[in-house]
C-alpha cells in the first residue's frame, strides 16, 4: 500500500482495530479514504463513512444512540417509525405496494407506461389499517405527487383491512390528487365492496397493467392542470 517501514505496523493496527469494529458493532460498510502517512510518519484516517446494520439497533444501542436523523429525509426517519421501507425518488406518481418485488415490478410498469415513480414504499405483510393509513399521510407530504397508485397482493395481509385503511386515509386527509387502487388476494371481494360503498373518488382495477396506466394518464392531466394554475375534481367513472 506503499507505508514506509516507519508506518507498517502502525498502518496494520488501524486495520485490524477496523475489522474489530467492523465485526463487533454490526458494520455493513466502514470507509477509510483516504488512509494517509504525514511527513512526520504517522498514519492519519483523513475522512470515514461507517454504516451499521438497522436490525441489529437492540445488540447495539450505544451505536445508533449516535444517530442524527436531522441529517436524515424526513419521510424516511417517518417511515422508520411505522416499520415501513420507504425511499424517495423523483417522479410525479406515489407507490404504495405490499413486498420489495412487488414494489419494484410496479415501479417498472409505471416506467413501462411513460410515468416516474415518486417513492418505493414496501408496507410489508402484515400491515394494519392505521399503518395504511400512515403511509398515505408519508405520501401526501411529498408536494411533486399527482397520482397514487396502490398495488396490493394479499397473502398475509388481507384486502379489507388495506381498503379500511385507505378509506381512513382518504377521509382524513381530504385527498385531493387521484387514487388507483389495485387489490388481489385474500378477501379481494369484500375489500372492493368497501371501496364502492365508500362513495369516496377511489379508481379501482383489477389487472396491474390497466391500473398503471390509468395512474400515469391521470398524473398527466393533474401535472397539466397545475402548470395552468387549474383545480381538476375527479368524478368516477373518467
Amino acid at each position: 500500500m506503499g507505508f514506509s517501514s516507519k508506518c507498517v505496523d502502525q498502518a496494520a493496527d488501524t486495520m485490524m482495530k477496523l475489522y474489530k469494529i467492523f465485526s463487533e458493532k454490526d458494520a455493513t460498510m466502514i470507509e477509510i479514504n483516504p488512509m494517509a502517512e504525514s511527513s512526520s510518519n504517522e498514519v492519519l484516517c483523513m475522512d470515514a463513512k461507517f454504516n451499521f446494520d438497522e436490525n441489529a439497533e437492540f445488540r447495539q444501542p450505544d451505536i445508533f444512540k449516535l444517530r442524527d436523523t436531522t441529517q436524515e429525509d424526513e419521510r424516511e426517519v417517518l417511515a422508520a417509525k411505522y416499520n415501513h421501507n420507504y425511499i424517495g425518488l423523483e417522479g410525479s406518481i406515489g407507490c404504495l405496494v405490499n413486498g420489495a418485488g412487488l414494489a419494484m415490478s410496479t415501479m417498472d410498469i409505471i416506467k413501462l407506461h411513460g410515468g416516474d415513480p415518486a417513492n418505493f414504499l414496501d408496507v410489508g405483510g402484515g400491515a394494519t389499517a392505521e399503518q395504511v393509513t400512515e403511509a398515505f399521510k408519508l405520501i401526501s407530504t411529498d408536494p411533486r405527487v399527482s397520482a397514487i397508485l396502490v398495488n396490493i397482493f394479499g397473502g398475509i395481509m388481507r384486502c379489507d383491512i388495506i381498503a379500511q385503511g385507505i378509506i381512513a386515509a382518504v377521509n382524513q386527509l381530504s385527498l385531493n390528487i387521484p387514487l388507483v387502487v389495485r387489490l388481489q388476494g385474500t378477501r379481494v371481494d369484500a375489500a372492493n365492496k368497501l371501496i364502492q360503498e365508500s362513495g369516496l373518488r377511489i379508481f379501482s382495477i383489477n389487472d396491474l397493467d390497466e391500473a398503471a396506466k390509468k395512474a400515469v394518464d391521470l398524473s398527466n392531466i393533474v401535472e397539466l392542470a397545475r402548470q395552468a394554475d387549474l383545480k381538476i375534481k375527479f368524478e368516477l367513472p373518467l
